[in-house]
């Protein structure tokens, strides 16, 4: 059992703390299911900040609901819980979440270890110094690719939807939901992507966000983000139905 990365935070699935309280997936499912609507009956409070919509594939390929339980959300569980099972529950996400945390704090003196260890790469400045120097050459051909990545991959216009949803007063869950409804983008394993209609629109673009897995090894999730031309394609498509940003409300009300 491991943690899992979703959108830069730690979450468990819903199966594993299926299996770690001892309940059915069908019934943590059905609990959860309660502890949603209750929450969203308060505007005050995101249910997506303890629970987060998934799915997984069987081993048919056919896709299932689960859901993503941040480290909130693994603290309300627990808080239904009593005696030894609660207990035990409670000392097991606490490990995890725990672990991945001095995983995350001490992961960059681990990895340059390992990859002295299997490559050789210096672990002192002088030796990094030096390396440096004997592949500046290397360096130089590779500035384009970097060049590239900067201006491409790390474009500071690119937008998540949680920061487009905010000027909707939205959740991005909401928001999703509404551009899945429209049909914009559909649910593809545990992320949103947008339809093949849209998707060579210049609308969104992947950022590449690395992160470690819980034993400590590397790795790549790529977030969809919004350009600035999605994000003016999603308010003229919300406005056709005369849903404007909470501003503009605002604007209209004084007026």
């Amino acid at each position: 059992m491991e943690l899992l990365n979703f959108e830069g935070q730690s979450v468990l699935d819903s199966r594993d703390v299926a299996k770690m309280i001892g309940k059915q997936h069908a019934h943590l499912m059905r609990d959860i299911a309660v502890y949603i609507r209750d929450m969203d009956q308060n505007p005050n409070l995101d249910s997506d900040s303890f629970f987060i919509p998934s799915t997984y594939q069987s081993g048919t390929g056919k896709n299932y609901k689960c859901y993503l339980l941040t480290k909130q959300g693994c603290e309300f569980v627990a808080n239904k819980m009593t005696g030894k099972k609660g207990n035990q529950f409670t000392a097991q996400y606490v490990t995890l979440f725990n672990s991945m945390k001095e995983t995350i704090e001490n992961g960059p003196q681990a990895i340059l270890n390992q990859l002295h260890k299997e490559w050789g790469v210096p672990t002192t400045l002088g030796g990094a110094l030096q390396l440096a120097a004997n592949q500046q050459v290397e360096i130089e051909k590779m500035k384009p690719k970097v060049d590239y990545y900067d201006s491409q991959m790390r474009n500071p216009g690119l937008m998540t939807v949680t920061e487009i949803a905010k000027d909707y007063g939205w959740s991005a869950k909401t928001l999703n939901k509404e551009l899945h409804k429209r049909g914009i983008i559909f649910k593809q394993g545990k992320h949103w992507v947008p339809y093949a209609k849209y998707a060579g629109k210049g609308y969104t673009q992947y950022e590449p966000f690395d992160y470690q897995h819980s034993n400590g090894r590397p790795g790549v999730h790529n977030n969809l983000k919004w350009t600035q031309k999605g994000k003016k394609f999603i308010y003229d498509l919300l406005a056709k139905d005369g849903i404007k940003p909470v501003t503009e409300q605002m604007n209209l009300l004084e007026a």
